[in-house]
């Protein structure tokens, strides 16, 4: 038996598999090394997980998650081989990899991740190779959910949206201007709330205002994190909710730009297990 994971601070989304089918899907918490401990890992992984596991033990354990990095891959995948000590393999990757390899499983390619954050990455085929650096949603995450929120936050404040979308912004979310400076300035997690936005843009992605400020935000993600890499030839591929709810605009933004757009996904985790076989 062979364990997936596809992890984020919030979530963790597992796959068991046997003989190359799937045999259970699983959630529990996320599980960020960078941010959490040996001792809330370690709840998460027994108190969550194996649980949930049956009795079974996996053969092989591959884990992909943000935070997995440097010192922190190495705490993760201790953690996994305490948990998981019949396990003869235990693979840890950066969510960037695992996307790399859903995406392009053995060939070369430039992976992204298009989410409440983005990142990208020119692939080998085995590793990454290079990668832009995304800096962030106040210096740059061009692309994410997080830009995306905020563009449109500033058009509203500013006035610059048309007076009836601005009404139906206020009737369904109830926030006010000083509702939205207080919780992008005072409040822990703006990035997690502006990218909560994009569900309301989402939803009327019909007027051409929203249209173009998502098409904007990807063209200058493609323009930013991908045209450095120089590799026109070969195809972008995608990971993250908002890749994949924005698919159309996303297209625009690529073919404006030139690039030849490849797999749009909302999750790695199904394209893992036929990477891993």
């Amino acid at each position: 038996m062979k364990l997936i994971a596809d992890s984020g601070s919030t979530k963790t989304d597992w796959c068991l598999t046997e003989g190359g089918q799937t045999v259970r899907l699983m959630a529990t918490q996320g599980m960020n090394p960078f941010h959490m401990g040996e001792g809330e890992i370690y709840e998460i992984l027994t108190g969550e997980l194996r649980p949930q596991l049956g009795g079974a033990e996996p053969a092989e354990v591959y884990f992909y998650g943000s935070g997995c990095r440097d010192a922190c891959l190495t705490l993760m995948e201790t953690m996994l081989r305490r948990v998981f000590a019949k396990a003869g393999t235990v693979c840890v990757g950066s969510d960037l990899l695992g996307a790399a390899r859903a995406l392009c499983a053995r060939s070369g390619g430039i992976a992204c991740i298009l989410g409440t954050g983005s990142n990208s990455c020119l692939y080998n085929g085995e590793s990454i190779v290079e990668n832009t650096p995304p800096l962030g949603y106040i210096l740059g995450d061009e692309g994410s959910g997080a830009v995306l929120g905020r563009c449109f936050a500033a058009a509203l404040l500013r006035g610059l949206l048309p007076q009836a979308l601005a009404d139906a912004f206020a009737q369904e979310t109830g926030l006010t201007a000083a509702e939205i400076i207080r919780r992008v300035y005072r409040e822990p997690g703006a990035n997690r709330f502006l990218a909560s936005l994009t569900r309301f843009i989402h939803r009327h992605i019909d007027s051409p205002e929203l249209r173009r400020l998502a098409i904007d935000n990807f063209r200058s993600f493609f323009r930013l994190h991908v045209a450095p890499y120089r590799r026109p030839d070969l195809p972008v591929g995608v990971i993250g909710s908002v890749g994949y709810y924005f698919s159309a605009e996303l297209s625009d933004a690529a073919e404006a730009e030139g690039i030849t757009l490849g797999t749009v996904e909302r999750s790695p985790l199904e394209r893992l297990a036929a990477y891993h076989g």
